[in-house]
């Protein structure tokens, strides 16, 4: 038995007899067995869209070569009697947690929302009535921020392949389609990511971890550098190691961190707001045409160095999603974006973002409590804007002509819109590198100054950075780690699940 790989191009509604036959003419066989390892679209040429695909072939009439042996993630057993505490259920959380229970410590998640079930409950209620549920939103429950989003599995670390390896089998063991294995741009859809995240749990309950839901963590003891036990409405509960991974939402746990002496550093950070297209634009400015067989809807990923100062950027771009409001807290008022596995809804959105430091919006030095807070206090001032939950608005013409709409625009956000002067309810620097970030926009995609600005995008990176020691513990602690896109390490699925795992096998190879 002979192995080889092959690159071909083939339509983008190609069938698995033509991709045989290919195959077959490439290599002159006729009996083989192949698996894609990469399927990427390219998209250069409008008049010959295609995708490029690396194919792993086995077969009796090949002379020689054999199947590279892939290195996997190992996790170390041991029979253990320390037990582990993970402060919430994202990827980070819940990563960190899996890997800390392979390894034979006694884990407990503690996640402060609900389970799916009862969250997917609290969102549609939400979105009806708007009612704000705070243990039941897009920030809080099982599965973090990320079970109601896009569900992207993309990750631009260099040095996570393992871990990335293991968490998409994961992802494949607990129900999701076997493509994210080998897309270029792999991505499950809320209604995958609601099904597989109750799946991993089940999971790791089966390994004989516990999760707590609807269960806040309200102090962590600490006595000379060692954690003791997590404070809760339901007592006290030791462990020998904490691992918290509160997601960007939960500022009362970094205050909390922060007022207990774990020290954290303030960094770049990301606001603006989300911008919103009918898909077919997108489709056309990227495809020439409004549908393409074989392919779900265009995506688009664009960058701007805005006023010469301050870096502008598209971030999480949902293709035929919907714009949702994202409050963590009852009286803020944020937007993020979501879709499904099909990407079939009217709307692509994709945030629009500038990146900036906090001591500069602030004009001067600021702690890492006070970017915090500073943050928070944009937050509330949206809601206070819209007195809810309503989505200040403007399009991105009248966003780059400084023109206050007079009139709604259709959407796909749930809970309304709110004509605003946008401009003047973001910071003004992040306006003006905006302004000239959206002209580059608009000159690089036909069409794009037709689209709208929604809202207040303010959870796309963290103002905050925890200070971490060689060994990954925050610094000056013995059994404390922060971890997950609140630590200031980590941005997005993969890559916080990554940051979970190795911060996990850190703790556990010096044990």
């Amino acid at each position: 038995m002979g192995y080889t790989t092959c690159s071909i191009k083939l339509p983008t509604d190609y069938s698995e007899a033509q991709l045989r036959k290919k195959i077959s003419k490439q290599l002159r066989i006729n009996n083989f067995s192949y698996q894609l390892e990469n399927k990427s679209l390219d998209a250069r040429n409008k008049s010959n869209i295609h995708w490029l695909i690396k194919v792993a072939i086995l077969s009796d009439e090949l002379t020689n070569g054999t199947p590279e042996k892939k290195p996997s993630l190992i996790i170390p057993y041991k029979k253990r009697t320390e037990k582990a505490i993970v402060v919430g259920s994202g990827p980070a959380g819940f990563f960190a947690a899996l890997t800390l229970q392979k390894a034979g410590f006694q884990t407990t998640i503690i996640e402060r929302g609900t389970d799916v079930n009862k969250r997917a409950r609290g969102i549609q209620t939400f979105e009806k009535t708007g009612r704000f549920d705070p243990i039941s939103n897009y920030a809080f429950g099982e599965g973090g921020a990320g079970t109601f989003s896009d569900g992207k599995l993309t990750s631009r670390s260099k040095h996570s392949s393992l871990e990335k390896q293991f968490i998409l089998s994961s992802y494949i063991g607990a129900g999701a389609p076997d493509e994210i294995a080998y897309m270029t741009h792999p991505h499950l859809g809320t209604d995958n990511l609601r099904k597989i995240v109750k799946n991993l749990r089940h999971q790791f309950e089966e390994l004989g971890g516990n999760i707590l839901f609807e269960t806040t963590v309200d102090d962590i003891k600490i006595d000379n550098g060692v954690a003791k036990y997590a404070v809760t409405p339901a007592g006290n509960i030791p462990a020998e190691v904490f691992f918290i991974a509160a997601g960007h939402s939960s500022t009362e746990t970094y205050r909390m961190l922060i007022k207990s002496g774990v020290p954290f550093r303030v960094k770049n950070f990301a606001i603006g707001s989300r911008m919103e297209h009918p898909q077919e634009i997108i489709n056309v400015a990227q495809w020439g045409k409004e549908r393409l067989s074989g392919v779900k809807a265009a995506e688009y990923r664009l960058t701007s160095d805005g006023n010469g100062n301050h870096r502008v950027y598209s971030f999480c771009m949902c293709p035929g999603g919907m714009v949702v409001p994202a409050a963590a807290y009852h009286n803020t008022n944020i937007v993020n974006g979501m879709s499904y596995y099909k990407r079939d809804g009217k709307y692509a959105n994709a945030a629009c973002v500038a990146g900036i430091h906090p001591a500069e919006l602030a004009g001067r030095e600021v702690s890492p409590m006070e970017a915090l807070d500073y943050v928070e206090i944009l937050e509330r001032k949206f809601f206070d804007f819209s007195k809810g939950y309503t989505a200040p608005y403007c399009s991105i013409q009248d966003f780059i002509d400084k023109k206050e709409p007079k009139v709604l625009a259709d959407t796909s956000y749930p809970l309304g819109l709110s004509p605003a002067a946008l401009w003047e309810l973001l910071p003004a620097k992040v306006s003006m590198a905006m302004r000239e970030g959206l002209k580059d926009f608009c000159r690089k995609m036909k069409g794009f100054e037709t689209g709208n600005l929604l809202g207040l995008e303010s959870k796309t990176s963290s103002p905050v950075q925890v200070i971490r020691g060689e060994d990954g513990l925050c610094h000056g602690f013995k059994n404390l780690c922060v971890v997950g896109e609140g630590s200031g390490y980590a941005g997005g699925i993969v890559s916080s699940a990554a940051d979970g795992i190795k911060a996990a096998k850190n703790y556990i190879e010096q044990k």
